[in-house]
């Protein structure tokens, strides 16, 4: 048994915090509305997320920041990612000196182009760090559908801890010690789920969204090449795992806001039709902002900017994307560690 504070009561990490209560964990869910921190006490449902789903009664809901942060020294980081160095800085004087981070986040910061470890780096330079990643939907986890992921640390004995601690029998957790990877994975598939939803709502076709998705995976492959991650990461749970997930599934946040896009809706209303934080919208921005410090050539990403952020036209997208200078299938971007191929 271990105490657990998990930060941020949106869908996932209510389905979290409930995970690991239903573990037998003592865990504080941080709401940062404490109105809804009392509706989860009072009522044992989240008003907002997941409202039909009965929570472990042994979850503690706080509205107080500081009461979660003095409740254990495993925290959970369950906020968006443009919220993550807000969140982590007002948590800094409260840090018990062990502590360690699990991010839950999928996303860069728009305005450095960081990842989720770097900005914690930052902004708790005591803490371990970890993230989980993988095909996870919160509305699939917090019933107990059979659900497997993978938490990475540089430790591998942090990683295994966070394993031991979280699986169970529908929750299996494996280990890595690729965090670039896992973040890298777990990020650039938002928004190729985004292009997924697009091409299905303007009604393309099977053919039209398992070509994108690979492509998808070849951007993600070659951006992985160039910051020094695992391929084999890539292939697995944060990578082909999660991409599979969210571009075919409608529980996926960013592949209902492209399939609205895709039907022709605008993307500022698509966003308040979501009514939820969809990471793509804000990863695409961030890898097109600092595109020459990552120096990866993306048109799927570039493609999914311009639609959502200059309200370029969908099938004009398509058709640039398909009128691209043919090219063999295997970059030699592909050449792992950033290495240029020999010409």
């Amino acid at each position: 048994m271990a105490n657990l504070s998990v930060f941020g009561a949106g869908s996932w990490g209510t389905a979290f915090a409930h995970l690991a209560s239903s573990r037998g964990h003592n865990v504080c869910l941080w709401c940062r509305r404490p109105q809804q921190a009392r509706a989860i006490a009072t009522s044992g449902r989240n008003p907002d997320y997941l409202k039909d789903i009965p929570l472990s009664p042994n979850l503690l809901p706080t509205g107080n920041l500081a009461e979660a942060a003095i409740f254990a020294e495993r925290w959970v980081f369950a906020v968006p990612a443009q919220s993550f160095r807000e969140l982590a800085g007002k948590l800094r004087p409260l840090a018990p000196r062990n502590v360690r981070a699990c991010n839950l986040a999928k996303g860069f910061e728009i305005t450095t182009g960081k990842a989720m470890s770097q900005v914690c780096h930052e902004t708790l330079p005591m803490a371990v760090y970890s993230v989980l990643s993988g095909p996870c939907h919160a509305e699939e986890v917090v019933q107990g559908l059979p659900t497997a992921v993978v938490v990475a640390s540089a430790l591998f004995e942090e990683a295994f801890e966070w394993q031991v601690l979280l699986t169970g029998n529908t929750f299996r957790v494996y280990t890595n010690e690729d965090v670039t990877g896992v973040e890298i994975g777990g990020a650039v598939k938002n928004v190729v789920a985004i292009a997924a939803g697009i091409t299905q709502g303007m009604g393309l076709g099977d053919n039209a969204v398992a070509a994108l998705a690979t492509r998808g995976l070849a951007e993600i492959l070659r951006l992985g090449a160039r910051l020094g991650a695992n391929p084999l990461t890539l292939t697995g749970l944060a990578g082909v795992g999660d991409l599979m997930t969210t571009c075919y599934s409608r529980h996926s946040r960013n592949f209902r806001l492209g399939f609205s896009v895709g039907e022709g809706m605008p993307p500022e209303e698509a966003l308040l039709r979501l009514g939820q934080v969809a990471e793509g919208y804000y990863t695409a921005q961030a890898l097109r902002e600092h595109a020459d410090a990552f120096g990866v050539e993306l048109p799927i990403v570039e493609g999914v900017f311009r639609i959502l952020h200059e309200n370029a036209a969908p099938r004009d997208i398509l058709d640039e994307l398909l009128l691209r200078d043919p090219k063999p299938e295997l970059s030699p971007e592909l050449l792992w560690g950033g290495r240029e191929a020999d010409s």
